[in-house]
């Protein structure tokens, strides 16, 4: 059986605010007291993982360590089909050490272009890992398929978020409102999987 959260803390291991007020977003119906890893002064961790689980996992076992609290950690990503599922992992890495992602989103867009491909089938993936001080972990996924579109629309959002549209929707996630886009995200289907088996009590 899985390892049930009973306590009152969590950390969340990331310094990525967008991401940081989505999952805190998501878990307040539980009443949790949520620390950042900014708030915690926790450096951020090289991500040497070769899957979003590997990352997530380590981030979260990282953060929970140097913390001495539970911790949960995100690792999600764009995986462009024609683009042999790249930015995947680097999708980060692709907006430079400045988190420019309006670049990054060009840059996805020009490599779509120069694969001379028709082919905009693209999903974002989300792995969320829950990890103790003990060193265990409980890890879900998440993944939402769509297409991009470029140029991109919208300023809501963050990431990849303007140039991705879900499967049957008319908005980019940069249009969408917050609600939303938090109700059908890959990052939610995951937050789901984690509710039903570590907070069932």
């Amino acid at each position: 059986m899985a390892r049930q959260f009973t306590e009152s803390k969590i950390v969340i291991a990331s310094h990525n605010d967008g991401k940081v007020g989505e999952i805190t977003n998501l878990l307040s119906p539980l009443r949790v007291c949520v620390i950042s890893a900014s708030e915690a002064g926790l450096p951020e961790p090289k991500e040497t993982g070769k899957t979003f689980i590997e990352n997530a996992e380590l981030k979260a076992k990282a953060a929970a360590t140097a913390a001495k609290l539970p911790a949960l950690a995100d690792d999600s990503g764009l995986s462009v089909s024609a683009l042999g599922g790249a930015p995947g992992i680097y999708s980060a890495r692709w907006a430079g050490e400045n988190k420019d992602f309006d670049s990054a989103m060009k840059r996805v867009a020009d490599a779509l272009l120069m694969s001379g491909q028709y082919d905009k089938t693209a999903h974002f993936h989300c792995a969320l890992s829950l990890c103790w001080p003990d060193g265990e972990c409980e890890t879900f996924e998440g993944i939402l398929a769509g297409e991009l579109i470029w140029p991109s629309r919208g300023k809501k959002g963050f990431g990849y978020d303007p140039m991705f549209l879900p499967n049957g929707y008319t908005q980019s996630f940069g249009e969408m409102d917050p609600i939303e886009k938090h109700a059908m995200s890959h990052r939610s289907i995951a937050f789901r999987k984690l509710l039903s088996t570590c907070f069932q009590q």
